[in-house]
């Protein structure tokens, strides 16, 4: 069997058997493992504290994740660091460090990677986090790395406990980052496009971790980020709690600048496109009012939390009616 025929999902479920830890290792030690492999990200709770630390990773490879005619340097290391802060934000939690390995080819121009630097410090200093170290090694080509730990206190959300009768809602538009890669591929970048607000969403994604701390704090429990697509993500929430959903496309949150530049396909591409970091999330009806409240414009109740088969997500139109899907999400070992 081929990793290609399992898929990054079912590959990711046999790692996460394959490294269940040693229950009588972990009982006497000063942490206890508090979310395991497979959420977001992993978390330890130190009863001396008590405070949950938070441990994340994301890898990003030229050719797979981006290209130098759509990301420039300064933008990739923005994003990189905003993938896994994204991924903190998710568990209510604030980043912390960030360890960087950079896999670059002998003539990467030094200017690139200063430029890379500039854009992870920038964004590292909005959300309060700091590059403490990492590595660097020679590769054919280009990759990054960003390791990051991040903190919460309580328990963090997480993707396992989506109820039926919970009500689904996500913190922002969708599609965005999607829509701005589409204007890159159809257009080519240049001054014009890159002014795009698309553009800038895709390159420059904002991680919402306020809206994960209000969400905790309202009483929110399940929870993930939107980064392989929000379809997909539900699945992904709904396989690890169980249960199955439906969206209501007619509901879904998208920019007016989207619907305008893609009129017949901006539903597909926030339903289906990826990167945009906005928060998924489900919680009861009376919880679900009180974290709405806390939010900022833009966020949206999508759907609801159905007893069906394990990871089970069903589009519905306007009318009530099952929509016919147009679209996957990100799977990076998919045939």
């Amino acid at each position: 069997m081929r990793i290609s025929d399992l898929g990054e999902f079912g590959l990711i479920d046999l790692v996460r058997q394959w490294t269940q830890p040693d229950q009588s290792a972990t009982d006497a030690a000063a942490y206890r493992l508090t979310v395991a492999n497979g959420d977001d990200a992993a978390a330890l709770t130190f009863p001396a504290g008590p405070l949950t630390r938070l441990y994340t990773t994301d890898t990003m490879v030229a050719g797979v994740h981006f290209t130098a005619g759509t990301t420039p340097w300064r933008d990739l290391g923005w994003k990189a660091i905003a993938s896994n802060i994204s991924d903190v934000a998710a568990m209510g939690g604030e980043p912390e460090a960030a360890l960087v390995t950079l896999g670059l080819p002998p003539d990467t121009p030094v200017a690139g990677v200063e430029q890379l630097y500039a854009g992870m410090m920038e964004i590292c200093r909005q959300f309060g986090a700091q590059i403490i170290g990492g590595d660097m090694v020679r590769s054919p080509v280009a990759f990054i790395t960003v390791a990051l730990t991040g903190a919460c206190s309580g328990s963090p959300m997480v993707r396992t406990v989506a109820q039926p009768g919970h009500v689904v809602a996500v913190t922002g538009p969708l599609g965005s980052s999607a829509g701005g890669l589409r204007q890159l591929l159809e257009t080519g970048a240049g001054e014009s496009i890159d002014e795009s607000e698309l553009v800038q969403q895709h390159r420059r994604p904002l991680p919402h971790v306020a809206a994960g701390q209000a969400l905790a704090a309202a009483g929110v429990r399940s929870a993930m980020d939107v980064s392989d697509g929000l379809a997909d993500d539900l699945a992904k929430l709904c396989a690890a709690s169980g249960v199955s959903a439906e969206i209501y496309a007619n509901k879904v949150p998208a920019l007016s600048a989207l619907k305008t530049a893609f009129p017949d396909d901006w539903l597909d591409l926030a339903l289906y496109g990826g990167e945009d970091y906005v928060l998924l999330f489900t919680a009861p009806a009376d919880i679900m009012d009180a974290a709405m409240t806390r939010l900022p414009p833009g966020g949206a109740v999508i759907g609801e939390v159905k007893a069906g088969e394990p990871g089970s997500v069903l589009v519905l139109d306007g009318q009530g009616s099952p929509r016919l899907r147009a679209g996957a999400g990100w799977d990076h070992f998919a045939a």
